[in-house]
């Protein structure tokens, strides 16, 4: 049985091609139909063409290049240079020498001797770049290449090329015969753009070589990439021309030759072309070499776009991966965009790229202009490929609530020095209201500022825009207004010079260098010479709002500078008005304004120049003030089509009588909604459209208008309604045809299901048989004439022992479509064997990225024995056949399994074995590839219990289509008995509802939804999944109201108590009943009820708590068949407990009406140690007295008491044992009185200073190291000192035992450790831990390593300074700066001396060594003292005088200046004198004052000054006054033999305040 195949099988079953117009798609016709490479494109003749071999069959085929050699016109055949390497592996292609265009034959004409000289110097280019290509993977031609033919014409190959061979081995010459024209091609006539086809049908054996020609030279169609093209398919051949032009008008021919003879046939093709019409065509493809001169590229358009939608303002991408095979380096193939066939540049609206893998097209800025079909063309060497899809723009969020949308496409139609005509089309929106109009506004360039050109709007599309400035540039915008509000703004024209087209012409034009001559073009202009008559005046445009006037100028040449007046005149009267006054027009165009709507007016023009004004020219005829464009009729005849599950297509009869029409707006609504969407924001000039982004399943009726430049017209009428799903076709051919059983005159055959069903469920399938004898197969023969629903058929009357080939169809509601390829061929013989037959019908369901189910259908062959197990095998897909591998070990019974062992995201494949007690059987047929993956928004079974108790299964599906269908099945059977589950389906949700759940009703549970991508899932029933559903059940068949919380009690302001409960959900229906002790109790002064149903919380309210309140309380809740209660026992203890906390709560109220505290007496420590004593009061005023005492006694008020924002404050600075009491505040007024207490006592106080404690401890520093004369000190400083602060010092984690060694102690802020004479035995890890009742503060420091050495080294430095500083030479007395003795007297000078060792004493004089003498005796006694004595002073003995003492500690001197007088001087001052024994006496001029002064001498720096004086005995008996216990620190009279002590010596020491006495004072110790 043969079917035929529907028109729209041809093509991609969601595409539709009806974008345009009829033109339009003739136009795009090349685009829209896929790869358009010459090669693909060839035909397939006769055997003497090249052949190709695949699966055992004999395709014949040539390509046009191959026609080419059959032209009566000689040409020369151009041979390929491929380059290889040493191992004959490609790496380029070199570039042949192009001959000149004599070595072709006459036949050529001009125009085509042009283009192949053209083409073969275009090639020669192109190829140079070609010597680093590289051939990539050469040896991984993909099989899928090879499979794009249809089934059918591999089949048809097949049987007309063997029953060809056939025939021929049988009678050779009686088959063959001379190409004969069955069928001869057609003349045409054409309008330009469209495309044609020339067809032919030619008999002949052996199958002749055809060739079309074009005025006798041979057509190739790779030489005009995309131009022609060739096909032939079973013995009919076309030529189709793309996109005729007036080149393409000529005689064509048809040439068919075999080696019986050849035949030739004509037909003519005239081109014609509409007047006037501009020529925007696609451009052809360039003009590349072809495929024998190099390599033959394929390109691939993967990971495409598709259909688009977008908003005005937003950004989108457009891309497509290309795959060009070979990949060479360095290739770059052209990549083209274009939008509604108008090829695309960059600009700052969109940006292109080309990764060199991926073409991408991006909008920056999206506008309504953007909108349309988009195609991407990439073309090669050896053709190109296309793709193509729409882009929708919608308008952006009006900036007022239904104001319209923005017009678009806003353009300069007209541009000279006086005005510039601004056009643009209308928005589909208008907001619910209609347009009123429309404001133009201008913008200078360079500038930002938008002027309105109009004040009033315009409805029509066009306005002529006047006020300009000559020579500058302007940009346009337009807005539209409806009753509601202004639009936004369109997009902003290109910008347009005001100025004549002639002057703008001249400086787009480049300027001619300079030569050094003035050549003179036209006659200079002629002075005094008034211009004549304009010409041609007419009216170009007319509406309601302007006229617009055009002329010619004057013929004469060479005039002075000539202007222009327009004059005007109403129709009927002869009075002319000049329009323009005061400003000559200049150029040859005008528009004229305010003209009263409806009136009829003449025109005319004068000249004028400097010399005058001209005659007027002919007037005009009248014209009437109004549009002369009308809105067009409304369309009609709507039809919507069914084209995808997301799009319709819609049809429409075009508006009649319509002018300069812009295009059509269509508008979608779902049925009853009544609002109306626009399908497209930019009008299409065909009167056919894909609307798209429609809703799958929903009705939608469709209605249009029309749209020219005076508005937009009415609606047509509503169309039918049309339900949105995708188109049906018939179901692609089955595959996998495998034999199940076979006996002597019959066979089982098994095949798998068509990967595409056509949209609609498959009605059953039909099978042909074939007999093959000696590899010939015969004709074939219809197997069923019934069609079978299963995928397996028992073909009877086949005979044994003979092979057969079977092929199948698939049939739906479109029809039945193309067979099978054939099967193999199988031998119709008995099976024998004893293991059963392949299982077959495996199917794939539940698919998941960690699992997925496989089903099948047991064999139809059991074998010997029955079957009794099954074996599942699995391998990855591209896994060679030794990976295979079992599923399961042990043999399953069932037909199914659930497959866990997958990886995610990789491809399986699966087959299946059948067992008996023979063995293990023959393999079933290998599954499709299956990637574990799970699918986004992929559902699983839900087990719901509803409130009535009925347990369901319940699935969704997301991916439904109209025709979708939920099945059920239990264990994998399909349910068809409704007694145990009762199956219903809403939308895209089925529920499966157990009747009586029982145990026989365990099981797995799965659901399928047809025509989907495998949707399904499955839900295992077990026992004890069972028992815990009838759990539910029960509990929803008899509910309990659920309650969030049970009854409890609180306490509320003045002692009040609430018992309350709040219940999960309550109706509005629902009821409490409120029992104490077994009795209700309602609503009184007693008990206050509520019950807030919003919330569920109920509550009652008692105002206090007696004896007879002790009991049960129970609140119970009743909300239809739902109820509980909950109750709460107060007896005993509990009841007590709860009811004097009530009366305290009483009380607490009570004492919160007067002067009270919020916060009770407490203590705070501050960061200075500090402790403040404060309280929180509340309800103060200011009678209110706040008192403070401690221990009983009022605490006087001072600067340390504080009272503010409420809170009341004592601070104590230093605290210490004698702060420790109990303090009390005591608030009182007339409204009452409160205290607070704070016991600051025992362990209170002990609490308060281990806080103090943990401050000062947390203020403290890291431990340091230091070093003194005597030892290492360890130290730390805190912010504050305590007394009662407890501290232990730690050495290795034990507690130290201070010695006289090993002290510590503290010193301000400082507390220290001192080890003393430390050594090595002392290092170690210290720590001074802080005690503060807690855990404490330790500070630790490590005194060992570098930090010892150095502190050891620091401390035997001190100590050596310390010792060197004790033991140097020093001058312990002081000695006067003067000493005054007269002449012929003693002086005895003692100081002492100290040091060790023992210094040595050196005395100078004058800075000169003096040694002991009679007359100058120098002595030391006792190693301390030194003695300078002189037995009779003369002057010779004046001078200064130095004592200096050394060791090795160091050196110091004292000096004395030493004076001789003959007699006692009175200088008004103290002064010192000897006697005759040489004694130091005051002078009889001496004032007592001054002698109880102490005497002391002037003390320098650096030095000290010790001088002794010795006394006679008697002598100082007589004068006792020098020894009068009043002259405290005066000059102590002392016998030589007795100096003064170290003591006396440091009490004599002079005040500061005599330091300025005379320098005559003497010194006597």
């Amino acid at each position: 049985m043969s079917g035929s195949v529907p028109f729209y099988q041809k093509h991609h079953r969601h595409y539709d091609r009806s974008y345009r117009s009829k033109e339009t798609e003739s136009r795009l016709s090349h685009y829209q139909t896929g790869s358009r490479y010459t090669a693909a494109g060839t035909t397939s003749a006769s055997t003497s063409a090249s052949t190709s071999r695949s699966g055992g069959l004999k395709v014949t085929s040539y390509s046009g290049l191959e026609a080419s050699r059959l032209s009566p016109v000689p040409t020369r055949v151009k041979p390929t240079y491929l380059a290889v390497d040493k191992e004959n592996q490609i790496i380029g292609y070199v570039v042949p020498i192009f001959r000149g265009s004599q070595e072709f034959a006459a036949g050529f004409s001009d125009t085509e001797e042009r283009r192949v000289r053209d083409t073969a110097g275009y090639m020669a280019r192109r190829d140079l770049f070609t010597s680093g290509l590289e051939m990539e993977r050469s040896e991984q031609i993909s099989r899928r290449e090879a499979m794009r033919g249809s089934a059918e014409r591999i089949s048809l190959n097949k049987r007309i090329h063997e029953h060809g061979e056939h025939f021929k081995r049988m009678n050779e010459d009686s088959l063959m015969h001379a190409p004969d024209f069955v069928i001869k091609p057609r003349s045409h006539t054409v309008w330009e753009k469209q495309s044609v086809r020339l067809h032919c049908t030619v008999s002949g054996w052996p199958d002749p070589r055809v060739v079309w020609y074009k005025n006798n030279v041979a057509i190739d169609p790779l030489s005009n990439a995309g131009k022609y093209k060739i096909e032939s398919r079973y013995s009919v051949h076309s030529l189709e021309i793309n996109k005729c032009d007036f080149d393409d008008t000529a005689q064509y021919r048809v040439s068919a030759m075999n080696s019986k003879g050849e035949q030739s046939v004509f037909a003519s093709v005239v081109v014609k072309r509409f007047k006037g019409e501009v020529d925007e065509s696609l451009p052809s493809p360039r003009h590349g070499p072809v495929s024998e001169y190099g390599i033959n590229f394929q390109t691939h358009i993967v990971d495409t776009f598709g259909v688009s939608f977008g908003r005005e303002g937003e950004t989108m991408s457009l891309g497509c991966t290309v795959i060009i095979y070979p990949a060479l380096h360095r290739y770059q193939p052209e990549v083209q965009w274009y939008r509604d066939d108008v090829l695309l540049c960059p600009s700052k609206w969109n940006h292109m790229c080309w990764s060199g893998d991926r073409a991408t097209l991006t909008f920056t800025h999206l506008n309504k202009e953007d909108e349309g079909l988009y195609t991407l063309r990439v073309t090669t060497k050896s053709g190109y490929e296309t793709y193509s899809a729409y882009v929708f723009v919608r308008d952006a969020e009006a900036e007022v609530e239904r104001a319209p949308g923005a017009p678009l496409d806003v353009r300069c139609l007209d541009a000279n020095k006086d005005y510039i005509i601004v056009s643009w089309k209308q928005p589909a929106v208008d907001g619910g209201d209609s347009i009123s109009g429309y404001f133009v506004d201008r913008c200078e360039v360079g500038t930002t500022h938008w002027i309105q050109c109009n004040e009033t709007p315009v409805k029509f599309a066009r306005f002529p825009v006047t006020g300009l400035v000559e020579g500058r540039s302007y940009m346009f915008r337009v807005r539209a207004v409806n009753a509601n509000g202004m639009s936004r703004a369109s997009r902003a024209s290109e910008p347009v010079a005001a100025m004549d087209p002639a002057d703008r012409a001249r400086k787009r034009g480049t300027s001619a260098p300079w030569t050094g001559q003035i050549i003179v073009t036209e006659e200079e202009p002629a002075e005094g010479i008034v211009p004549g008559r304009p010409l041609e005046l007419q009216v170009t445009e007319a509406t309601k709002n302007y006229v617009v006037l055009s002329w010619n100028p004057p013929g004469e040449k060479g005039l002075e500078g000539v202007m222009y007046y327009v004059e005007k005149c109403v129709s009927g009267t002869d009075s002319w008005q000049r329009v323009n006054t005061e400003i000559p027009v200049r150029s040859p165009r005008f528009a004229l304004f305010d003209l009263a709507e409806g009136k009829s007016y003449s025109f005319r023009v004068r000249c004028c120049n400097s010399a005058g004004v001209g005659e007027p020219s002919d007037p005009t005829e009248a014209t009437t003030v109004g549009d002369k464009l009308d809105i067009p009729s409304a369309p009609s005849k709507v039809v919507p089509t069914r084209n995808t599950d997301t799009s319709v297509v819609v049809s429409w009869e075009a508006s009649r009588e319509a002018k300069e029409m812009v295009g059509y707006y269509i508008e979608g609504s779902v049925v009853g909604s009544g609002a109306w969407e626009p399908c497209n924001n930019k009008p299409v000039n065909a009167t056919r459209f894909i609307c798209h982004g429609l809703t799958t399943g929903e009705k939608y009726v469709f209605r249009v208008r029309a749209v020219n430049a005076a508005g937009l017209s009415q609606f047509s009428p509503e169309s039918e309604p049309v339900e949105v799903k995708a188109a049906i076709a018939s179901p692609a051919p089955p595959f996998g045809i495998s034999v199940l059983e076979c006996v002597r005159d019959s066979m089982v055959l098994a095949w798998k299901q068509p990967s595409f069903i056509g949209g609609a469920d498959i009605t059953g399938y039909f099978l042909d048989y074939r007999e093959v004898v000696d590899g010939v197969p015969e004709k074939w023969h219809e197997a069923n004439t019934r069609a079978v629903s299963e995928r397996a058929y028992r073909v009877s009357d086949l005979r044994e022992n003979k092979k057969y080939q079977f092929q199948v169809r698939a049939a739906n509601m479109a029809g039945v479509g193309i067979p099978s390829q054939p099967s193999d061929t199988f031998l119709c013989e008995e099976w024998t064997i004893a293991v059963p037959g392949p299982p077959h019908d495996l199917q794939v369901r539940e698919v998941r990225s960690d699992s997925l189910v496989l089903l099948w259908k047991p064999p139809v062959y059991q074998g010997r024995d029955p079957v009794n197990g099954f074996y599942v095998d699995i391998k990855e897909a591209g896994a060679p056949q030794e990976a295979w591998r079992g599923v399961n070990t042990k043999a399953t019974e069932s037909a199914f399994i659930k497959i866990t062992d997958v990886k995610e995201g990789e491809s399986y494949v699966f087959r299946v074995r059948a067992q008996n007690y023979a063995g293990v059987g023959q393999v079933s047929a290998v599954t499709e590839p299956v990637v574990a993956l799970t699918k986004p928004g992929t559902k699983e079974i839900v087990v719901d219990v509803d409130d009535n108790g009925v347990v369901s299964l319940n699935f969704e599906c997301g991916d439904m289509t109209a025709d979708s269908k939920f099945v059920w099945s239990k264990n994998y059977e399909e349910i068809t008995d409704p007694s145990r589950l009762t199956m219903e389906t809403k939308g895209n949700k089925s529920k499966a509802a157990f009747n009586t759940p029982a145990e026989e009703d365990v099981g797995i549970y799965s659901c399928l939804v047809t025509h989907t991508d495998g949707a399904s899932s499955s839900y295992s029933l077990s026992e004890e999944e069972l028992k815990r559903l009838l759990v539910i059940s029960h509990d929803h068949k008899f509910p309990v109201i659920p309650l969030k919380s049970d009854l409890a009690v609180e306490l509320l302001e003045k002692g009040k108590v609430r018992f309350w409960l709040q219940a999960d959900k309550m109706t509005a229906n629902g009821k409490v009943d409120y029992i104490f002790n077994d009795n209700a109790v309602s609503q009184g002064d007693k008990y206050k009820m509520n019950f807030d149903k919003n919330t569920g919380v109920i509550e009652m309210i008692m105002d206090c708590l007696t004896p007879a309140d002790e009991g049960t309380f129970t609140f119970q809740l009743q909300d239809g068949k739902a109820t509980n209660q909950s109750s709460l026992v107060l007896i005993g203890d509990v009841f007590k407990a709860l009811q004097k906390e009530s009366e305290f709560q009483m009380k607490e109220w009570v004492r919160k009406q007067g002067p009270h505290f919020i916060e009770y007496l407490s203590y705070e420590v501050t960061q200075e140690c500090c402790v403040i004593l404060k309280c929180k009061v509340g309800n103060m005023k200011k009678e209110t007295s706040a008192l403070w005492y401690k221990d009983g006694h009022q605490i006087k008020a001072d600067d340390s008491l504080g009272f503010t924002e409420g809170v009341l404050k004592l601070e104590i600075a230093q605290i210490s044992k004698k702060d420790s009491g109990v303090y009390e505040v005591v608030l009182k007024d007339d409204r009452g009185k409160d205290t607070s207490t704070l016991n600051l006592t025992d362990q209170g106080f002990k609490d308060l200073m281990n806080e103090v404690f943990s401050f000062i401890a947390n203020s403290s520093t890291p431990l340091k190291i230091t070093s003194t004369d005597e030892g290492v000190r360890l130290y730390t400083f805190v912010n504050f000192y305590n007394d009662l602060l407890q501290v232990t010092w730690h050495y290795k984690d034990s507690a130290i035992a201070f010695s006289d060694r090993v002290k510590s102690g503290v010193v301000g802020e400082q507390l220290w450790l001192q080890i003393t004479e430390p050594t090595e035995k002392d290092t170690g890890k210290y720590a001074i831990e802080f005690h503060d009742g807690k855990a404490g503060l330790r500070r630790t420091v490590e005194l060992s390593g570098q930090a010892f050495d150095d502190a050891f080294a620091e401390f035997k430095r001190l100590q050596a300074a310390a010792i060197a500083e004790r033991s140097r030479a020093r001058v312990a007395g002081g000695l006067p700066d003067v000493v005054t003795i007269q002449e012929g007297k003693a002086l005895n000078l003692t100081c002492n001396i100290s040091g060790d060792p023992l210094p040595e004493v050196t005395w100078l004089k004058n800075d000169r060594e003096i040694t002991s003498d009679d007359h100058c005796i120098l002595s030391i006694a006792s190693g301390k003292f030194a003695s300078f004595t002189i037995t009779a002073v003369n002057t010779m003995d004046s001078g200064k005088y130095s004592i200096l003492v050394k060791n090795k500690y160091g050196t110091e001197s004292g000096d004395f200046t030493l004076e001789i007088v003959e007699e006692t001087p009175d200088f008004g001052t103290t002064s010192y004198s000897t006697d005759a024994e040489g004694n130091v006496v005051f002078g009889p001029n001496t004032p007592k004052e001054k002698m109880k002064t102490a005497v002391t001498g002037t003390k320098k720096q650096k030095r000290k000054e010790s001088v002794t004086k010795t006394l006679p005995v008697e002598k100082a008996a007589a004068e006792p006054e020098a020894r009068d216990p009043e002259q405290k620190g005066g000059a102590e009279v002392v016998a030589a033999d007795r100096p003064l002590t170290a003591e006396q010596s440091e009490a004599s020491e002079p005040p500061a305040d005599t330091a300025e006495e005379p320098a005559a004072e003497t010194h006597s110790i």
